[in-house]
């Protein structure tokens, strides 16, 4: 393998993000191909003992084994770091694997995490239920209030956790003032940014720490593999982040991280659109619907907040019909839009979170986190908006709305 541009960081930096989303990172063989090469090995062979002695010490550069590197994988490390603003990035087996291990890589027994309510089910698993069996304390709160981050600080509190847009009620956290309060107290930042993709939002330009995505979502976009990410500084990557992961092995497969670059080639373009059609859509529902919840719709509580965090708002809101039975109604009633639980996919798709995405909470949790009977999430696709609204209005007027 030989380098060129698009892994040189002097050059590469200097690259804007629709550049670096196509060329970042790219490593070309002495074939010189034009999309990156596709690396399907778990080992690697060595011209003599003292290489591949050297390599395992860390004294010389090169691969070991694919659960540590492959060469695929890295370069879209690389390609992810770039866009995220991040020194270093290592992919993940899937979104909730880089959510878990970007917790437990530096979560101790004896240790505080401070979380956002509003969030994946999964990852309010990880909160409520997974880090107290390790004897890791959790508070959860209402991410959108900033003073509760501060009252919820203790002396053993080392990391704070928020989705933002949070999913799936779009909860909307000021990125910049959480994180200077953590820095302040020495805390670390961990942000889901899995809503925006950095192609909309970057939190490590508000001050976050660390960035953890599901990048099954925008980055690959057309619902294709699972694949994750976790950015931040080369300290915490290498030192914090790496041993966790060496040794248990949440790896990204060469040909899912092949997927993914192809995704991120477009993720910009998608991205926009996709943001376009889901504002022009939530315009559309507002009025017909009890409740929107769109960051992008200055009827959000924190509008104002949104816009100036995110370049657009992204592909996904929801909305509110008051119950579990007419939220069945319109998805029964769609023609177009998909029932899935999915997200970021260039396809619009729509599901009822309390029995799919949140269904393993309980009631009083979803409750608490905003999750209602009635809530319905769509993620809106690239589809022509008119059929959109034609799909949405048809299956609004069927559940007598």
């Amino acid at each position: 393998m030989k380098k060129r541009t698009g892994t040189d960081r002097t050059v590469t930096r200097n690259w804007r993000p629709v550049t670096q989303a196509l060329r970042g990172g790219t490593w070309r063989s002495e074939h010189g191909e034009t999309s990156e090469a596709l690396f399907l090995t778990s080992g690697y062979t060595y011209d003599d003992a003292a290489t591949v002695a050297a390599r395992f010490a860390g004294e010389a550069e090169g691969m070991t084994y694919s659960r540590l590197q492959n060469p695929t994988v890295a370069m879209l490390e690389e390609r992810i770091a770039l866009l995220e603003g991040a020194e270093a990035c290592r992919a993940q087996a899937s979104g909730m694997a880089a959510m878990t291990a970007a917790l437990l890589c530096q979560l101790s027994a004896g240790d505080h995490v401070v979380a956002g309510r509003a969030a994946f089910g999964s990852c309010r698993w990880l909160v409520d239920s997974l880090c107290p069996r390790f004897g890791i304390e959790s508070t959860t709160i209402d991410a959108a209030d900033d003073a509760a981050w501060e009252a919820a600080i203790r002396p053993n509190t080392k990391v704070f956790f928020f989705e933002t847009p949070a999913n799936p009620t779009l909860d909307v956290v000021d990125i910049a003032q959480v994180c200077a309060l953590a820095k302040a107290h020495g805390i670390v930042t961990v942000v889901d940014n899995a809503f925006a993709s950095p192609a909309l939002q970057r939190p490590m330009e508000f001050g976050a720490d660390v960035v953890a995505y599901s990048a099954t979502k925008l980055m690959d976009g057309q619902g294709r593999v699972l694949a994750g990410a976790v950015c931040g500084s080369s300290q915490f990557i290498d030192e914090v982040l790496l041993p966790f992961q060496r040794n248990t092995g949440p790896t990204l497969s060469p040909f899912n991280a092949w997927v993914v670059l192809k995704g991120l080639e477009t993720l910009d373009l998608r991205a926009r659109r996709q943001s376009e059609n889901a504002l022009a859509l939530g315009r559309f529902v507002e009025g017909r619907v009890p409740r929107v919840l769109h960051p992008g719709l200055p009827s959000h509580p924190r509008h104002e907040l949104a816009m100036r965090q995110m370049e657009a708002c992204g592909p996904i809101f929801a909305f509110d019909v008051g119950d579990r039975d007419r939220a069945f109604a319109i998805l029964d009633a769609l023609q177009l839009v998909d029932i899935s639980n999915n997200i970021g996919d260039a396809r619009s798709l729509m599901c009822h979170p309390a029995s799919t995405t949140h269904a393993g909470l309980t009631a009083e949790t979803r409750a608490e986190m905003g999750v209602t009977e009635g809530l319905l999430r769509i993620n809106v696709g690239l589809e022509d908006i008119e059929d959109l609204r034609e799909d949405l209005d048809r299956a609004i007027a069927a559940a007598g709305m």
